[in-house]
């Protein structure tokens, strides 16, 4: 039995709607743990497991005979975000918002859950994961260390990202290397701070981090092959003088992106070197914290070109795109691709779509059909019935 798409449609706006206005951190997302769970219900799922690495959710539907597995992934966080709109379904949660669009992508992949579960179409296991904590990059590894790949095994992923700035029903993804891995690094610069009137009475540290930040720069511009890709930048300087007072310590926060591990442990290396030289330049002492928080989101080459098989046959080849280039942002979804293989993929969010992690932002309710149906695709496609 076929769904009409256009109740359905109105469903799953009806749940990105409270979806939104109900946003929940990372490792905090009970209610809408609870709100998929009880959706899955409904739909009449084989298998439904909560509490999988904290707050995430896994069903299972299965139909045929097939003993083949793949997964469809979702997250469902949101940011510590003010909202800045006048929607009827802004968020109710002051100081979190879904300014990512998680509250789209958990109901993209609701939406096809319900497509599967009434239509079928495939043979095998379809595994639904609603992912927490995605934001800060914790999520993938705490549903992997609560046994998500033994206790739901599976031989491939995909997931949905939306892109604002893309056409809604535009497609785009590409082969390989697609997203950066993020690590991110805290500097801590001691001294000895004092009377902004007598700087010559002790070693603050202000004009060392000032000049540390400059110097971080020519990692990327003179310690890296022209020809690969990194970036490295300083996103907060924290000290604790005041107006009429010298600091005495000063903390260098910031990240830096790449797509090897040996460009990452360039970028280690090299800031190490940097901040201790900068340090006793100004007879200062310098602390370094690196931590590796995402690893490169690496795409299967032969299953992106089955994604893009499945997005020309829904969108049409002309809203179908291979990107050029991999982007620097970073994405949770890298982990499960770490251990199987698997394709990420772009939606348009519109054209005029205000940008992620923005106040303004706003998931566009005219995508939603695009990904579940795309999800469904992919699930039938891979899952043929023989």
């Amino acid at each position: 039995m076929s769904i009409d798409r256009n109740t359905l449609h109105a469903e799953m706006t009806a749940w990105r709607h409270d979806l939104h206005e109900h946003p929940e951190f990372g490792f905090e997302e009970r209610r809408t743990s609870s709100f998929v769970a009880a959706k899955l219900r409904e739909f009449g799922f084989d298998e439904i497991a909560e509490g999988v690495g904290g707050t995430g959710v896994v069903g299972t539907l299965k139909r045929g005979s097939g003993n083949r597995a793949i997964a469809l992934r979702a997250d469902m966080d949101a940011l510590r975000i003010n909202e800045q709109s006048d929607l009827p379904h802004r968020s109710k949660n002051p100081g979190v918002m879904h300014a990512c669009g998680h509250d789209g992508h958990t109901t993209m992949l609701l939406g096809a859950a319900k497509i599967l579960a009434e239509e079928g179409g495939f043979d095998g296991a379809v595994r639904f994961i609603f992912q927490p904590a995605e934001e800060w990059g914790k999520g993938a590894l705490a549903m992997m260390a609560d046994g998500l790949f033994e206790r739901f095994p599976f031989d491939e992923i995909y997931g949905i990202h939306n892109m604002p700035g893309l056409g809604v029903g535009n497609f785009r993804t590409r082969p390989e290397a697609i997203m950066s891995a993020e690590d991110n690094f805290e500097i801590t610069l001691t001294g000895i701070g004092g009377h902004a009137a007598r700087p010559h009475w002790g070693n603050e540290v202000l004009v060392a981090a000032c000049a540390l930040v400059t110097n971080l720069q020519t990692i990327v511009s003179r310690r890296l092959d022209p020809a690969d890709i990194g970036v490295v930048s300083v996103t907060e300087l924290i000290t604790d003088g005041t107006r009429n007072a010298l600091p005495g310590l000063a903390r260098i926060l910031g990240d830096a992106r790449s797509f090897s591990s040996e460009i990452s442990e360039t970028i280690e290396k090299q800031m190490r070197v940097i901040a201790e030289g900068t340090a006793a330049t100004y007879n200062v002492k310098a602390d370094v914290v690196y931590t590796r928080e995402f690893v490169p989101l690496l795409n299967d080459p032969a299953l992106t070109e089955e994604a893009l098989a499945v997005a020309r046959d829904l969108y049409g080849e002309p809203n179908v795109a291979i990107e050029s280039k991999p982007m620097t942002g970073s994405e949770d979804f890298a982990q499960f691709l770490s251990k199987v293989p698997g394709c990420f993929v772009f939606l348009g969010n519109g054209e005029h779509s205000p940008p992620l992690h923005n106040p303004t932002y706003g998931f566009n309710d005219d995508g939603l059909l695009h990904g579940a149906e795309f999800y469904a695709g992919i699930a039938r496609r891979r899952l043929r019935p023989s």
